[in-house]
């Protein structure tokens, strides 16, 4: 049971799902432009609705701060209900989104773009299997469908049965199957579904034989589940109060008694216990495969965590909780599977890029502690599993992925077969070596394999990989190295048709996040390369605050050093300058989440340098951002204004903050959710209110846009038709601002 952090990620999943929205040319576009024309001014809504003014004024430390749009916020008299949206601030985001359309809707080619994008992004996906018994439990979504459906199949050959259709709960297309997990014998299902973004799942199951949904609903944002070898309960983690997302905690419920009389495992600390502990992720746990042992772990950093064992038997009888620890109070990652009395740890304690040891749970004192797979300096592990016999690694190099097999005491068996240069993973049991293999790359569509892991070096069998609409074999993947400000060397992707002439010429997008250890690796999507097509480049940034590079090159991006990230950013946009693979007007850069406030800094610092900017879901104003939803669990990622000693940095950097009026800006769209439970959509708001007032930028030509979604979040659970209308709206604004429509 590996823990997993609640990070950004969305970070994660908003960047990688954003930026594979990015898409094709509406009909009528040339196919293929040698020149590039600059954008022509619009001609309707020329200048965006009127925000008032109400300074606000702090004094932080000493420092006096002005506040012209705090009540952007909302309403913020409940201090539990920070930033409630109130009919003032609906009528103006009303407002900012009326002019955003008008603006987006009326540029030539909007509805012949979305048509183009439709049959683009109307191709399927298929997850890898989880296999329990003699079942194959997937989840997948057909070309068309707003939300992937989960499927079983009997045995590997069997047909596919589908037992939950999205559309069929909710004909909206808003509700999202969260997470399934089928008990060990495959004959019930644990799935959970949240809608509109709000990722407030609520757990339900299923009877697998009959295809009937029995009576258990368990809400309160349930996030995991482990299942007893007998079927008879299981363990998950949910909120005990859905309205504080600082009161995490892990509860076992027997099968067929009432939900209010399950019992309480482990909870996050109050702020009064353990103050620090009390603003992290908190607790989380599992049950090893036999059921004998229960896994706890806490987070006491974005990264880190505290990791013990329990007789699982002895709690379930007894009510006492007697925790073994195996890895408390050390600055590190730990989590791990057990086989038998075994657990086999992953962690960064005394290895920056990981490394797999043994652990009697018997006799778990460090100095027992035995490497099986020691820390490479070559390459970082990203994740491990265990098959029957064996143990699978899988390592990130040079931001691409390798999987090698170990037995269990550590003997390499030899690698993976992989398709390429991509990103993979693996799903496996521990009672079989049979496992599926995924693989995608910026020019392999992802793909699902079998693979036996008693035979490493067997050529992988594909067991399915979505037709798509394009030829991958078009486009050309680069992996360069620039020099950043202080002499750092920083990997990029660079992504663009086979024998494009550098020029300075070509419309490009910067991506990049930088941030909670999360990696950008390769990607496959199909929208993408009819961008390649009109002679686009697409390029990812390996920024430090990742985790491409181990837990040295997170840190070098985090806290204190959150500057470091901003200019391997700055570094990346003027390489690709400097090496004519594009200029600042046919420039663009794109981030979400930690990545919309990179992008936010980025504009800040550096106005001059492009021509058009895409701040999505972001954190912006970073003097108040731990105020508000579940924003206190940054404060280990970012530092908090709170903190004197953190204080002058943050402010050095808060994109709101640092807003230059008359500063002649880049077009930018800023976009939100609603319903956004991590990243309160007040940072957008103020952000758009700040810039449109400062810039000096002809409005007609280099808008500051707004759009905050009604029915979405952070970005997950987001149904095709929206995704297929944000992707046309990022798209036609940025073909707009590098000159690619035509006159």
């Amino acid at each position: 049971m590996r823990p997993v952090a609640l990070l950004l990620p969305a970070g994660l999943l908003v960047g990688t799902i954003a930026c594979q929205s990015l898409d094709p040319k509406p009909g009528g576009m040339s196919a293929a432009m040698a020149t590039f024309g600059d954008p022509n001014p619009i001609t309707t809504a020329a200048k965006p609705p009127a925000t008032r003014i109400e300074t606000v004024t702090d004094k932080v430390h000493g420092v006096e701060l002005k506040d012209d749009y705090r009540w952007l916020e909302g309403d913020n008299a409940d201090p539990t209900q920070m930033g409630k949206i109130n009919p003032e601030v609906a009528s103006w985001t009303d407002a900012q989104n009326a002019y955003t359309r008008d603006v987006l809707d009326n540029l030539p080619g909007r509805k012949q773009l979305e048509e183009r994008l439709r049959n683009l992004m109307e191709v399927g996906s298929i997850s890898s299997p989880e296999m329990k018994g003699t079942r194959y439990f997937y989840s997948k979504r057909e070309g068309n469908q707003n939300q992937a459906s989960v499927y079983v199949r009997e045995g590997y050959r069997g047909e596919p049965k589908l037992l939950l259709d999205p559309a069929k709960i909710d004909a909206s297309g808003l509700t999202t199957i969260s997470f399934y997990q089928a008990s060990d014998d495959g004959k019930l299902l644990a799935y959970g579904t949240y809608k509109s973004g709000d990722e407030n799942t609520t757990l339900r199951m299923l009877n697998v034989d009959t295809g009937e949904t029995m009576p258990l609903e368990i809400s309160g944002k349930v996030s995991s589940v482990s299942w007893l070898p007998d079927g008879s309960g299981f363990v998950y983690r949910n909120l005990a109060d859905v309205k504080n997302p600082y009161s995490g905690q892990v509860m076992f419920h027997r099968l067929g008694g009432e939900v209010s009389a399950d019992k309480q495992i482990f909870r996050q600390f109050t702020p009064d216990e353990n103050k620090k502990l009390a603003t992290t992720y908190g607790p989380g746990g599992g049950l090893s495969d036999d059921g004998k042992w229960l896994v706890l772990y806490y987070y006491t950093d974005t990264r880190n965590n505290d990791l013990w064992v329990a007789d699982f038997n002895t709690w379930l009888t007894t009510g006492k909780l007697e925790k073994r620890p195996i890895a408390v109070g050390k600055p590190a990652s730990f989590g791990g599977d057990i086989v038998g009395d075994r657990m086999f740890m992953q962690t960064t304690f005394n290895a920056a890029n990981g490394r797999i040891v043994a652990v009697d749970l018997n006799n778990p004192d460090e100095k027992n502690w035995k490497d099986i797979v020691p820390e490479r300096k070559d390459a970082v592990i990203q994740g491990m599993s265990i098959a029957k016999g064996v143990l699978a690694v899988n390592y990130l190099k040079n931001a691409s992925s390798t999987i090698e097999i170990f037995d269990l005491d550590g003997k390499s068996k030899g690698a993976l077969q992989l398709p390429g240069i991509g990103s993979a993973g693996l799903s496996t049991e521990q009672d079989r070596t049979e496992a599926f293999l995924s693989f995608t790359s910026y020019n392999y569509p992802p793909s699902i394999f079998r693979v036996d892991l008693s035979k490493p070096q067997a050529q992988p069998e594909l067991w399915e990989s979505p037709a798509v609409p394009v030829d991958p074999k078009t486009v050309e993947v680069k992996q360069e190295w620039y020099t950043s400000k202080d002499g750092t060397k920083v990997s990029m992707f660079i992504v663009h048709k086979k024998g494009l002439k550098r020029d300075g010429n070509n419309p490009t997008i910067l991506y990049g996040y930088g941030g909670f250890k999360i990696s950008m690796t390769p990607s496959f999507s199909a929208p993408l390369f009819s961008w390649f097509e009109d002679g686009g480049v697409y390029a990812v940034a390996n920024l430090r605050g990742g985790g491409e590079y181990g837990d040295d090159w997170h840190e070098s991006g985090r806290l204190a050093n959150k500057q470091n990230v901003f200019d391997d950013f700055t570094s990346a946009a003027k390489y690709l300058i400097d090496r004519q693979y594009t200029s600042p007007k046919r420039l663009a850069v794109f981030g979400g989440s930690n990545g919309g406030l990179l992008t936010g800094a980025f504009l800040t610092q550096n106005p001059g340098l492009c021509r058009a900017v895409i701040i999505g879901v972001p954190l912006l104003d970073m003097i108040r951002y731990q105020n508000f939803l579940m924003a206190k669990y940054w404060v280990p990622e970012y530092g908090s204004s709170e903190d004197p000693s953190q204080f002058d940095y943050i402010l050095k950097y808060s994109p709101y903050h640092n807003i230059q009026k008359g500063a002649n800006y880049p077009a930018v769209l800023i976009t939100a959710g609603e319903n956004d439970t991590r990243v309160h959509p007040l940072h957008a708001r103020k952000m758009a209110a700040a810039l449109q007032a400062a810039t000096a930028s002809d409005p007609s030509r280099q808008p500051v846009l707004l759009w905050v979604d009604r029915d979405a979040g952070h970005g997950q659970g987001k149904p095709l038709n929206l995704r297929i209308r944000d992707a046309a709206d990022m798209r036609i604004f940025l073909m707009w601002q590098l000159g690619m429509l035509e006159k």
